[in-house]
């Protein structure tokens, strides 16, 4: 019973870490690119779906920066911050639970 109940507090712990990673990708989109792409948190996220965002964000998200620093140039020094690399991970963590296939909509502006 012991073991069982230390299984289950390590799951929701998982759990719980992965849900922390996507409010705070929410909240960095939001801070730190909503305004060089101009789209709100929502519109963002449905632009591919969550097999495409895995691999936009694979690598160090060298897609994600390349794909998103042609459309908007003006975010490029954003995009390509060293001090933002954690930020693109919980942004890209966001963008993958609410790709356009996953059936979640964020609620965010």
């Amino acid at each position: 019973m012991k073991k069982l109940l230390m299984i289950l507090a390590s799951v929701a712990l998982v759990v719980s870490v992965a849900q922390a990673d996507v409010k705070s990708g929410q909240k960095a989109y939001l801070k730190t690119l909503k305004s060089y792409f101009s789209m709100n948190g929502t519109k963002f996220a449905a632009e591919h779906s969550v097999a495409e965002w895995e691999a936009l964000f694979a690598d160090g998200a060298k897609g994600f920066i390349k794909e998103y620093g042609e459309r908007f140039p003006n975010a490029q020094a954003q995009l390509n911050n060293p001090a933002n690399a954690a930020k693109l991970q919980d942004i890209g963590d966001f963008a993958k639970e609410y790709g356009n296939d996953s059936g979640n909509v964020p609620s965010c502006g």
